[in-house]
């Protein structure tokens, strides 16, 4: 095997995981849960308290 031909094996398996990537990312099951992760930082916590005193 030459250098090309272990180049082209080594493009189309990264082509693969790419797409295998992109339906992992847009399956219907998974939207539930990515868009729970979005809309964490919208979330309130009440629970934490600003500190008034600023330590050195």
């Amino acid at each position: 095997m030459d250098q090309a031909i272990i180049g082209s094996i080594f493009t189309v398996i990264v082509f693969i995981a790419f797409v295998g990537v992109l339906y992992w990312a847009f399956t219907s099951r998974n939207k539930a849960r990515f868009d729970e992760a979005a809309n964490i930082i919208f979330e309130d916590d009440d629970n934490k308290q600003p500190n008034d005193k600023q330590e050195s």
